[in-house]
């Protein structure tokens, strides 16, 4: 793609419009805002369960990911959505419940370390 309106001119711009993507996934993306509840739920409990600092480093990175993943999940979905104009195809729908998957496989695996992190501290 040649650097037309959609480069960036800085690194400052470059933050500035990933910002507004973050900001648009908080204020639109309800699976993103539960995974945003879920997770500052599970770093709370951590401060009061005095974690290690092993468990800290693999709880941040378990619930990144998981938000990480809904993110791209989006991405998808919106890319798609703009390639097949509403009709209904096959393989736009495949690409978008892959990506769904994505995110429930990433969930899954994310409460199974949580579990492990957790049950110790009880």
């Amino acid at each position: 793609m040649a650097i037309g309106t959609y480069g960036n001119k800085n690194r400052i711009e470059s933050f500035r419009l990933a910002s507004g993507g973050l900001a648009h996934a908080l204020l639109n993306q309800r699976n993103f805002q539960i995974q945003i509840v879920v997770g500052i739920i599970a770093l709370i409990a951590a401060c009061f369960l005095n974690f290690s600092r092993i468990e800290w480093l693999i709880l941040i990175l378990t619930v990144g990911l998981v938000l990480a993943s809904e993110l791209i999940n989006t991405v998808v979905e919106v890319v798609v959505d703009i390639a097949v104009k509403e009709q209904l195809l096959p393989d736009a729908k495949l690409a978008k419940d892959v990506a769904a998957a994505a995110v429930l496989l990433t969930s899954v695996f994310a409460v199974i370390i949580g579990a492990i992190l957790f049950i110790p501290h009880f």
